[in-house]
């Protein structure tokens, strides 16, 4: 992961074209939109677009995000991003989550040719990535108090989601919730980005979860999904907006905490296999676990299950990262398929326990 991925097929001025002239039809006045640009450092899903909008003595700092197009080899299936439009406004609203503000949301493709939101862009610093925050930067070279300052107020942001109460009217196109379901989507999310190809160290994760699934996995709650430090923007290592609520779902608060301890370890693995220190003091289960209990009173079960799930949910992704990567051309298609999950190594460790 030392080079950007490509996510898109759409040209950055075919976009400040159609977004000036849809938002000017959309407010009713002309709108000058300018500093139209994409990431370099996060984001390998949905397709991402900044820019700046100024119109009657206004000026707004935007992002855009966008369904990616057919042929940009999606990660996922569907991108319900009126969905994720909603839950940004209730986690903010209900949680006091510091989502951006939204701002517009657009069904129809016709304008971007697909439907996309616009939020404010907020300022601030992001764990990059791309290269790993654990290879450097100034996550990395912080003070041992401020990394845990930010590591405890990061758990908080899911302490906070996680004792929100929402309605199934607020979130009816999350369903019902639960684990098993959670998981059977999933084995189905397999079988749609992957097709006949079979990756056996995925499907040897999914019967270990069978053969350790828990006797209680506890109550369902809103589940951010998509929890972890890069999709966060700190300043004075304190978060400030919290991105990315597409694999927003319901389900046991330890889909999140599990998702933010091993996506941790992932960035941290890789590091330490190109014989880097990195952060091993950084997002530890013990520690995580300890300060989302004394903020909510819920003890963390079952973290070995969903840590394994976690690094099998994250499997399922890279590999269909890694082949949108054959599809343009960047790299070949291996000779075993295990190796297209780039942490391959920590399952087969994960499964032998």
């Amino acid at each position: 992961m030392t080079e950007p991925m490509r996510t898109s097929t759409r040209h950055l001025q075919e976009l400040h074209d159609r977004l000036t002239a849809w938002l000017s039809g959309r407010l009713g006045v002309p709108v000058e939109v300018t500093e139209v640009a994409r990431p370099s450092a996060n984001g390998l899903s949905s397709e991402t677009v900044f820019f700046t909008a100024a119109w009657d003595g206004r000026r707004e700092h935007c992002v855009a995000r966008l369904a990616p197009a057919g042929e940009a080899v999606p990660v996922f299936p569907s991108y319900d991003l009126r969905t994720q439009f909603d839950i940004t406004r209730l986690a903010r609203r209900k949680a006091g989550i510091p989502a951006p503000r939204p701002l517009w949301f657009e069904p129809d493709p016709a304008p971007l040719g697909t439907p996309f939101f616009v939020m404010e862009r907020v300022d601030g610093e992001v764990p990059p990535d791309v290269m790993p925050y654990t290879f450097g930067g100034w996550l990395h070279e912080a003070a041992p108090a401020d990394r845990r300052r930010l590591q405890d107020s990061t758990v908080g942001i899911l302490a906070a989601l996680h004792d929100a109460r929402f309605t199934q009217e607020e979130l009816p196109a999350l369903g019902a919730g639960g684990l098993r379901e959670h998981v059977e989507a999933q084995r189905a999310y397999y079988e749609w980005a992957h097709g006949k190809l079979r990756i056996p160290v995925l499907e040897r994760a999914f019967d270990w979860l069978e053969a350790h699934w828990p006797g209680d996995p506890g109550g369902d709650v809103l589940c951010w999904g998509d929890a972890r430090i890069g999709n966060v923007i700190y300043r004075d290592f304190t978060p400030v907006a919290v991105l990315d609520w597409e694999m927003a779902a319901v389900g046991p608060r330890e889909l999140d905490l599990a998702w933010m301890i091993f996506l941790h370890r992932f960035f941290q693995d890789l590091t330490e296999a190109m014989g880097l220190p990195g952060l091993p003091d950084f997002m530890r289960r013990d520690d995580v676990c300890r300060t989302y209990r004394e903020l909510t009173g819920h003890e963390p079960r079952d973290m070995e299950f969903h840590e394994m799930y976690a690094a099998l949910r994250h499997g399922i992704i890279m590999a269909r990262v890694w082949r949108r990567r054959i599809h343009f051309g960047e790299q070949a298609m291996p000779d075993d398929p295990d190796d297209l999950v780039m942490h391959r190594a920590t399952i087969e460790e994960m499964l032998t326990g």
